[in-house]
């Protein structure tokens, strides 16, 4: 990625995911449709899994995975056929069986924050199908962090509500 003046402030967060914008992927508005921002940041969300060892190695010798439980996306700016985004990953909480994370988009040439995702995956044993708690490895490497992560600002978008205010 260029660290030009359009460059994205991924507020030191390291980018985990990239992805071109396919045509296939747009509306009828010529830009990407709102499903596949949920898809984009499933990808992330795959890959923010990966680094912190929920990986396909952990998920098949332990016979668990996770589940997502709750999202809320908002859509912040256009994003179009052929652009490339940028996400990243900031863990807000996590316990021993819930993993609280929020993801930022951003267009990786022109540097804006084009949508956000906040997020609650459960952890799931497979054999049962029910949430249980995480191995003792994967809760050290998500405290960590966590740890890291606790000066980062809270996003504003987290907890959003839907609703039309009233005057």
């Amino acid at each position: 990625m260029s660290r030009d003046s359009a460059a994205p402030d991924l507020l030191g967060l390291p980018a985990i995911w990239r992805e071109r914008v396919r045509g296939e992927w747009c509306d009828y508005n010529d830009h990407l449709n709102m499903a596949y921002y949920v898809l984009i940041f499933d990808h992330g969300t795959d890959a923010f899994f990966d680094s912190v060892g929920l990986d396909a190695a952990y998920r098949k010798a332990n016979d668990c995975s996770t589940f997502a439980v709750e999202t809320h996306v908002n859509y912040l700016a256009e994003v179009r056929n052929g652009d490339e985004v940028i996400c990243t990953t900031q863990l807000l909480d996590f316990d021993e069986k819930r993993i609280h994370f929020f993801h930022r988009m951003y267009h990786a040439e022109r540097g804006f924050l084009a949508a956000t995702n906040e997020a609650m995956g459960v952890h799931v044993d497979m054999r049962v199908r029910k949430v249980a708690p995480m191995k003792a490895e994967l809760q050290a490497a998500l405290n960590a962090l966590r740890a890291s992560h606790r000066a980062l600002p809270r996003p504003e978008q987290q907890g959003r509500v839907i609703g039309i205010p009233r005057k």
